[in-house]
């Protein structure tokens, strides 16, 4: 449907194109409801294989329909989001003259994030895996009439080949030593081989060890984690809903929602654990603090994003495999909310996106107000909403994980948790309160978004706001075994108990007490932190300058990359193929020609002269033998 639409799109009605998928992606998300509910209620799960897709030798792989826990909440999370972003998008796209087009690459990045969470092998996995990838291109990119959307879209792409080509790797030593690619055969092969060491680049390495390592690179760098995490922010370039749907809710996530489907794996290697336990812990960190002076409101939020994913990452890490999901599936609706509420500012700005020329707007945008605010609570933790549910959870299990790298893992949460709140709050009281500050446009001109970008919202909210209450007790209560069944392994499972009183009110009150800190500093005396910015302007210059990790990859890597590719094209291409090759060859064929051409006088008598002066050749060779 997608690829008929992208192509056939304009032939038909005005708004065939997003009417028509939004009403597909609708009725997809009301049957993953209803999978997603008789899973719970009637416990209906089982692989509908579709079609052997292929069998060569030993090697079998077959497209499916793989149902279970962990696919069904991925349903549910990507199915929802994608459809309330369909419709968001009929009124955020209404002026774009490309509108088909870019239903269709919403359509088919769907159903590739589909074929992802509902595989029961690596093959079809990774073959959701690159469709992603290649959708999240095509719409960062939308606008490829801009340099800078071009750029992102092809620095997006390039990072997470860096990724993919680590999950390669893994996927084939699965199948070269575990003999398939089948999650069911494959996870029951891997206790067989969890002391088996190989040689790798001269090093004796655990093989589980290092399968792990390379599947956990490829979920780094499609879930943006540290030091592959430089393309998200860049990829805000394209349309509000992309980032929505895909950098914040569905394609970051399937790095998380690959570790957790391997945990049968990850839990037979302990140092591939701390691992993802560390870089989520870095993760987490960095992008908070990077947040908390950018200025872009949709990169505040894509930070945001790649902060948050860092706690799904550490809570995996520490085993608690079933509290990173339930992070990711309250996330999905809040951060999604904020993206699109984002959007909804930018909308009523025309475009623009820095909160220094945004503020006063609260009475002019009230749904959008509302919606952000709720946004922000949940993200920040608030008590009662979901991501105080979800998020708390996190830290309180890497807490109760009883080892130095978990309690680690929960001071950092606990740090970021602080910070998360100060950077949100930060972009709300200057998006909205405060005076405003945009000289090229009257606050008469901003406007609230219209009734088709304001529903998806209404949506959204409900499940920030209930998501995490609802679901806390099946996806991390004491029936999390019974719920998540088979589909995750707890080999060493964190019994959710005997937490101390002070340790649960520390994160709940650093939240409660950013908001009065961050109003303070941020609109009622702004002085202070300008003074402080300028006292420290390295530290200052560091985070803003994302740690300068950008600037150093341009150094040790694309700089000296292009210095090589101009020596080799000017030496190698244009010296010596070009020179020798058609240049030369064709640079030879004009002197022959020039010379032969001097000979076509258009006298006789020269003609005559070159006739008689061929005959006597002849004649000579005909004499001599």
């Amino acid at each position: 449907m997608g690829a008929l639409l992208g192509y056939f799109g304009r032939s038909f009605t005005k708004y065939f194109a997003e009417i028509s998928t939004s009403l597909f992606v609708s009725a997809s998300a009301v049957l993953s409801v209803l999978v997603f509910w008789n899973g719970i209620q009637n416990d209906i799960y089982g692989n509908y294989i579709i079609f052997e897709w292929i069998s060569s030798g030993n090697f079998k792989a077959n497209w499916s329909i793989n149902i279970d826990p962990l696919s069904s909440v991925m349903l549910v999370v990507v199915t929802f989001v994608s459809a309330l972003v369909h419709i968001y998008s009929i009124g955020y796209m209404s002026h774009d003259p490309h509108k088909p087009r870019f239903m269709s690459y919403l359509s088919l990045f769907t159903f590739s994030m589909l074929a992802l969470v509902v595989s029961d092998n690596f093959l079809q996995l990774f073959f959701g895996w690159e469709g992603v990838g290649l959708c999240s291109y095509l719409l960062i990119g939308f606008w490829y009439k801009k340099e800078t959307a071009n750029n992102a879209a092809i620095k997006a792409f390039i990072v997470n080949r860096i990724g993919d080509f680590g999950l390669a790797i893994g996927i084939f030593l699965i199948f070269f030593f575990f003999g398939t690619i089948n999650f069911e055969e494959a996870f029951q092969a891997t206790s067989q081989f969890a002391e088996k060491k190989i040689n790798f680049l001269g090093f004796e390495i655990n093989l589980v060890t290092l399968i792990c390592v390379f599947l956990f690179i490829g979920a780094m760098g499609k879930s943006a984690q540290f030091l592959l995490h430089t393309w998200l922010p860049d990829a805000m370039e394209g349309p509000t809903p992309v980032s929505a749907l895909i950098h914040a809710a569905t394609m970051v996530t399937a790095g998380v929602f690959l570790v957790v489907r391997c945990s049968p794996i990850f839990e037979y290697s302990q140092v591939a654990l701390n691992l993802v336990t560390v870089v989520g812990m870095i993760t987490a960190i960095f992008a908070a603090s990077v947040a908390i002076v950018q200025n872009d409101i949709k990169k505040i939020v894509a930070y945001s994003t790649c902060s948050q994913l860092g706690y799904m990452f550490f809570a995996a890490g520490v085993g608690a495999y079933h509290v990173a999901m339930f992070h990711l599936f309250t996330h999905a609706f809040f951060k999604a909310l904020l993206f699109l509420g984002a959007g909804s500012v930018i909308h009523a700005f025309k475009d623009e996106q820095d909160i220094r020329y945004m503020g006063g707007v609260r009475k002019k945008l009230p749904y959008t107000y509302i919606f952000m605010l709720l946004g922000t609570l949940a993200l920040t933790g608030f008590p009662f909403l979901s991501g105080f549910y979800s998020k708390d959870a996190i830290i309180e299990f890497a807490y109760l994980r009883n080892s130095t790298l978990g309690n680690y893992a929960a001071t950092i949460g606990i740090l970021t948790a602080f910070l998360t709140s100060i950077y949100s709050w930060r972009l709300f009281f200057k998006t909205f309160h405060g005076t405003y500050n945009n000289k090229k446009i009257l606050i008469t001109d901003t406007h609230e978004s219209p009734l088709v970008m304001l529903l998806p919202l209404v949506f959204l909210s409900v499940g920030a706001i209930f998501s995490g209450y609802v679901f806390k007790d099946t996806f991390i209560g004491h029936l999390n075994n019974e719920f998540w069944q088979s589909s995750i392994l707890f080999l060493n499972e964190i019994k959710h108990d005997a937490i101390p009183f002070w340790f649960l009110l520390i994160t709940p009150v650093l939240v409660l007490l950013s908001i009065p800190i961050s109003f303070y500093l941020y609109i009622s005396n702004p002085k202070i932190l300008e003074d402080f910015k300028n006292t420290n302007a390295p530290l200052y210059n560091f985070l803003l300058n994302k740690w300068y990790i950008d600037e150093f990859y341009e150094n040790a890597f694309v700089n000296p990359a292009k210095k090589i590719g101009s020596f080799f094209w000017k030496k190698g291409d244009i010296g010596i193929i070009d020179k020798f090759g058609p240049d030369g060859i064709s640079k030879l064929i004009k002197v022959i020609s020039n010379k032969a051409g001097r000979l076509q006088t258009g006298f006789i008598y020269d003609y005559a002269f070159v006739m008689l002066l061929g005959l006597s050749i002849l004649l000579t060779y005909l004499i001599l033998n």
